[in-house]
C-alpha cells in the first residue's frame, strides 16, 4: 500500500523545511493568500533538493482573510487571478530549476469549488488554458474533482487527516468546534483509517465511505510537525510507503 503526503507551504510558516523531510507532494502558495516572495523561493528550494513534487496553491486574492473568506468574483476575473498566480510561481519555479505538477486550489476557494459545479468548472478551466498537463487536486468526490475530469484534466482526490468532516463529505467548517483536530493520536487514526479501510468518522459520529488518493497536512497549526512525523511512524510501521501520486 502507499500513499502521497502534501502540506501548504511557503506561506511563512516556522515549520517548511522540516515537514518538506516528511512529505511527497508540497503545496506552494501563489502569493495572494499568505507568504513573501523569499518564503514562496525558500519552499521550491527546498522541495526541490528533497525531491518533493511541486504543486501550486493559488486561492483567492485575499491576504487579509488568508484566503478563508468566501469571495464572489465574475468568472473573468477569477480566471484573470489565478492565471496570474500560477504564472508567478511558475516563473519563481523556473529559477528554482523546480517543475510545477499539479494545482490544488487554497481556502475558501477550494471548498466552495467543492460544492458549486459551476465554480468548480471555471477553476478546471483555468487550470487548462494554463496547463493541461497539470493534475488537479481536490476534495474526495467533490464537484471540483467532477469539473477537472469532464474538462479532461488528471485529478487527485484529497482527503484531510487534521480536520474534521461533515456526513456529506465536505469538510467541518473553521467556525465550528472540533473543526481541527489537534489530537495526533485521533489524527493519525483517521489517517489510517482513510488508507486502510477507505472511511471515516464524521463530527457527528457517522461513518462515511472515501477514497482519497493523497493526504493533507497543513502547515500552518502549531503541532504540524510532531504529527506529521508520528503519521510517516506509523505509515511505516503499518508497512504503507509515502509517495507522490503526480
Amino acid at each position: 500500500m502507499e500513499i502521497d503526503l502534501n502540506a501548504d507551504l511557503g506561506e511563512g510558516g516556522a515549520v517548511d523545511a522540516g515537514l518538506l523531510a516528511l512529505v511527497s507532494s508540497a503545496n506552494i502558495s501563489c502569493g495572494a493568500h499568505a507568504g513573501e516572495e523569499a518564503d514562496i523561493c525558500a519552499a521550491l528550494r527546498a522541495a526541490v533538493e528533497r525531491g518533493v513534487c511541486i504543486g501550486a496553491h493559488p486561492s483567492y486574492p485575499d491576504r487579509s482573510n488568508i484566503g478563508r473568506r468566501a469571495m464572489t468574483m465574475p468568472a473573468d476575473k477569477l480566471q484573470q487571478s489565478l492565471l496570474s498566480q500560477l504564472s508567478y510561481l511558475r516563473g519563481l519555479a523556473n529559477e528554482a530549476s523546480a517543475t510545477l505538477r499539479f494545482v490544488k486550489p487554497h481556502g475558501a476557494l477550494y471548498n466552495e469549488a467543492a460544492r458549486d459545479i459551476t465554480l468548480a468548472t471555471q477553476v478546471a478551466a483555468a487550470v487548462k488554458t494554463f496547463d493541461k498537463t497539470l493534475t488537479l487536486v481536490g476534495l474526495a468526490g467533490s464537484q471540483l474533482i467532477r469539473a477537472g475530469q469532464e474538462t479532461g484534466l488528471n485529478t487527485c482526490a484529497e482527503a484531510f487527516v487534521d480536520r474534521a468532516y461533515k456526513a456529506d463529505g465536505t469538510l467541518l467548517p473553521r467556525s465550528n468546534d472540533g473543526a481541527v483536530i489537534h489530537n495526533t493520536e485521533l489524527a493519525v487514526r483517521q489517517a489510517l483509517s482513510i488508507i486502510c479501510e477507505q472511511r471515516l468518522q464524521t463530527h457527528d459520529g457517522k461513518v462515511i465511505e472515501i477514497k482519497a488518493d493523497t493526504l493533507c497536512i497543513h502547515g500552518d497549526t502549531p503541532h504540524a510537525l510532531v504529527f506529521a512525523r508520528a503519521l510517516q511512524k506509523r505509515l511505516g510501521e503499518a508497512g504503507i510507503a509515502i509517495r507522490a501520486h503526480c
